[in-house]
């Protein structure tokens, strides 16, 4: 039969040699064994000897064969690694993606039922997988807690460049904030009144769940107490105005109803500017 047939020269040439050489290996290392079992007397050396003789043996073919196909493994070699930078580039956002899908398992940041945001888009989360997350859109915007209806896709190779913020990290509950504007004419004694009255009566059902929720967050990480209970700040954004800041707790997915409960009260109570008479002038 003639090889060459179905060999290429080169390959039946090294495939020759690489017999030659397994076979001088052998013949040398039967030799060595047979002068140290003759020449060595103690048992201790002769063994040290023989395994030394054994692993020699075995470096020399490794040395031989990789000599042989030395230029047949760098063409594999490069082959293989142009395979892999085509299957990297080919599949490189779908990496990203499990990389995103690593990270957000690594650092909890967030499960099906969290309201989350990720850089523009908001929502509760619906399903997650390997790949991506889908959402159901909340808003329009981050003052409003609305449902649009719409879903959006976010794949997973975001988490690895955007920040993601997560407000169901109080386990169902969240710290609101919204803010009601104000002139300096204005009676924000009254309208400061209105505001946290209305929030202590909406919130008061979830006060206790969120203190609740909130020592146990404390014990887990190691967090400073965090008043829960309704308040109201103010703040001056610019001269002659005043805006009066409400924070309170609430479920995840009523807060915009809660504020907008609150707001309700606050315009059906509050009366307005102060009316100051002018005093008559004291005759001399």
């Amino acid at each position: 039969m003639n090889l060459n047939g179905w060999l290429e020269p080169d390959i039946l040439d090294h495939l020759i040699s690489s017999v030659i050489v397994i076979m001088l290996a052998i013949v040398l290392r039967v030799v060595l064994m047979r002068t140290i079992n003759r020449h060595v007397e103690h048992p201790e050396a002769r063994r040290r000897w023989i395994v030394s003789v054994r692993n020699w043996v075995v470096v020399a073919i490794i040395i031989g064969l990789a000599t042989i196909w030395g230029a047949a493994l760098r063409t594999f070699a490069v082959s293989v690694v142009a395979l892999v930078v085509a299957f990297v580039v080919a599949t490189k956002e779908l990496i990203q993606c499990i990389n995103g899908s690593v990270l957000r398992t690594a650092a909890k940041a967030y499960s099906v039922g969290d309201r989350i945001q990720i850089e523009k888009y908001r929502g509760d989360v619906i399903d997650v997988n390997f790949f991506s997350t889908t959402i159901l859109e909340v808003g329009p915007g981050r003052p409003f807690h609305l449902r649009t209806g719409r879903t959006i896709v976010i794949p997973n190779s975001k988490l690895l460049l955007a920040s993601v913020v997560n407000e169901s990290h109080m386990k169902g509950l969240v710290l609101h904030v919204f803010t009601v504007p104000l002139t300096l004419e204005d009676d924000w004694r009254q309208a400061e009144q209105i505001l946290l009255s209305a929030a202590v009566d909406e919130c008061k059902p979830f006060v206790e769940p969120a203190r609740a929720t909130m020592e146990q967050l404390e014990r887990e990480h190691g967090l400073e107490g965090i008043p829960l209970t309704p308040r109201v700040t103010m703040t001056m954004p610019e001269a002659g105005k005043l805006s009066l800041i409400v924070r309170f707790p609430a479920p995840v997915g009523r807060q915009g109803r809660l504020e907008q409960a609150i707001l309700r009260r606050f315009l059906d109570e509050y009366r307005g500017p102060q009316r100051v008479e002018a005093l008559e002038p004291i005759e001399p």
